[in-house]
């Protein structure tokens, strides 16, 4: 079986970049899976009324995070 790639930058998109400032964007996990998490391991800020902002972390997109993402999805699953 062919893997997929694990790492993908669309440049094409229309909102890239995301996040300024990142020499490399891992665009795999566009929408953080972990968004609905109340923590992750991420640096989310909580807007009044206990909404989460993630539009500050870079978490899911760095290269070196990517194994980490996966485990915490694993663990979600059980």
């Amino acid at each position: 079986m062919r893997q997929a790639p694990i790492f993908f930058t669309y440049r094409n998109c229309p909102f890239y970049p995301c996040h300024q400032g990142l020499e490399q964007l891992n665009c795999l996990f566009c929408f953080c899976p972990l968004y609905h998490r109340p923590t992750c391991p991420g640096n989310p800020r909580f807007l009044p009324g206990g909404i989460k902002d993630c539009s500050h972390c870079v978490f899911p997109h760095l290269p070196q995070n990517y194994q980490q993402m996966l485990d915490e999805l694993a663990a979600m699953s059980h």
